[in-house]
């Protein structure tokens, strides 16, 4: 009897078991503090103002505070074609700029009723 199938054998499920740990985000380094104009990001002092395309919104918004999660759309207006929630805060965007946020009973923008 030979042994090498069996090596064969155990070597995939060697293999099969070091698969690459997938990094998760670490705490946010940044406070956002929403505005009439949009987003301050804290400490840096920049903004993402209303405006912006989503996707110079989305992406850095994900990579700093982990992955949106998508909401529906009842109660929006017109040519609002997307709401993502990062934790309590909630954006709005339509096809081509970032239009509106609402976070707790505050908002500021095109924002939805529920």
């Amino acid at each position: 009897m030979t042994w090498r199938p069996f090596r064969v054998l155990a070597m995939f499920a060697l293999l099969a078991a070091c698969q690459m740990a997938v990094p998760q985000p670490g705490p946010s380094k940044i406070t956002l503090v929403p505005d009439d104009g949009g987003l301050l990001v804290l400490p840096q002092g920049q903004r993402i103002d209303f405006g912006r395309s989503p996707s110079g919104v989305i992406p850095v918004l994900d990579r700093e505070l982990g992955a949106h999660r998508p909401l529906l759309l009842e109660g929006c207006p017109s040519g609002v074609i997307a709401r993502h929630q990062w934790g309590a805060l909630v954006l709005a965007f339509t096809r081509e700029r970032f239009v509106g946020w609402q976070s707790g009973d505050r908002s500021s923008g095109l924002t939805c009723t529920p």
